[in-house]
């Protein structure tokens, strides 16, 4: 089995923000294999479903698995229950599956983070989820990803309490923006997901093109 030193390292930056009226998530577009860029077009954000969405972080076939498993398992319970899961509940549940997953024999360990925001009749939600499947919830913005240092910076300095949807959008972008500049696994472009008592929606996505004209 080869060493840490010799493993492939993967990176990128993941943000939520907690606004007056839902949630703002962001993240990068670049898929790394150490020094390699492996895809200039990763989808990073997912939508759960219409009150919940994930931003990933880490191995991206366990981070897709996962998503999946998550989608299939929350609309399984809403039918046996009757009732539209809690965006608490998905939280605990995908907490659950990272919790069992990390500690299955296998010669790749799982190494996958994940954001969750959503909106339910309880309020504004946004969880942090370890690789290890512990689960912190933030009142306030989050981040994740080999980028995620420079990312709260900006996060630290400009938040602020009650901020608009736009205002939100804005900052997730200055954040992704700082780590797209000095972490070299961060890149390629933005996708913005904001979720509103209205729904979970992809409204941006923005690409960069790396391209020299002769």
């Amino acid at each position: 089995m080869e060493s840490e030193e010799k493993m492939i390292k993967t990176g990128t930056t993941t943000v939520g923000i907690v606004c007056k009226d839902g949630v703002v998530m962001a993240a990068d577009k670049r898929s790394s294999a150490g020094y390699m860029v492996a895809n200039r077009k990763q989808e990073k954000l997912v939508i759960i479903n219409e009150t919940i969405a994930v931003a990933q972080a880490g191995l991206v076939s366990d981070a897709q698995l996962l998503s999946k498993l998550l989608t299939a398992e929350l609309k399984l319970k809403d039918i046996r229950t009757g009732r539209a899961s809690t965006v608490t509940e998905g939280a605990n549940l995908l907490a659950g599956m990272l919790y069992s997953n990390i500690r299955k024999p296998a010669m790749f360990q799982s190494i996958v983070g994940f954001l969750l925001g959503g909106v339910d009749n309880h309020g504004n939600h946004l969880f942090e989820l370890g690789i290890d499947g512990s689960i912190t919830k933030s009142e306030e913005f989050a981040s994740d990803g080999s980028g995620s240092v420079y990312a709260l910076g900006v996060l630290e300095t400009l938040y602020r309490k009650d901020m608009s949807m736009d205002e939100g959008i804005d900052l997730a972008f200055k954040a992704i923006n700082a780590a797209l500049k000095r972490d070299i696994a961060t890149g390629n472009g933005i996708d913005v997901v904001t979720i509103t008592k209205d729904g979970a929606k992809k409204i941006i996505t923005k690409e960069l093109e790396y391209t020299i004209n002769r």
